[in-house]
């Protein structure tokens, strides 16, 4: 079976979002790390990408179908790099006055959608602290590079000319 190289890079994204929310549950089970709000908001994306990779995967469209899924995992990636790129500046600028603040569920239980969504990318103590690195890199620093690496895929997919 020949499969194409829209449904294979589609595929690809589907499991590397996949891996990325194995490693960040991985994390938060095994080795106790909190997620705070953005983090959370990083998470709901790495699951949008891989739901729209999913459909594009098993649809496997052709000239504007496959640009539409580009288009959406492109928003999505984007979204979800802008939340991270907002967490890396937290940490790399931490608040003056450093609280816990309230979780997302508290926030969402307890104001409306838009009041609540200015808190949570406001941040708190928590979004600001670094607890975990790699190769000097935090985590919502590695998730900007993986939002950076599927938008470039999905324009990738949106601009490449059959043969």
């Amino acid at each position: 079976m020949n499969m194409s190289v829209s449904r294979t890079v589609f595929g690809a994204v589907v499991l590397a979002c996949a891996g990325l929310m194995g490693f960040g549950l991985y994390l938060q089970h095994v080795q106790g790390l909190e997620p705070c709000p953005l983090c959370i908001l990083q998470r709901l994306a790495f699951i949008g990408c891989g739901l729209v990779a999913l459909a594009g995967a098993l649809h496997d469209p052709a000239g504007w179908g496959r640009r539409a899924y580009a288009a959406l995992l492109i928003a999505v990636s984007g979204a979800g790099g802008g939340v991270a790129a907002r967490q890396v500046w937290l940490q790399l600028n931490p608040p003056r006055t450093l609280s816990c603040g309230a979780d997302m569920e508290y926030l969402l239980d307890s104001f409306p959608l838009t009041q609540a969504l200015p808190m949570i990318f406001r941040g708190t103590g928590d979004c600001a602290k670094v607890q975990w690195t790699f190769l000097g890199i935090s985590i919502p620093g590695w998730a900007f590079v993986c939002f950076l690496a599927i938008c470039g895929a999905a324009v990738w997919l949106a601009f490449r000319r059959r043969p």
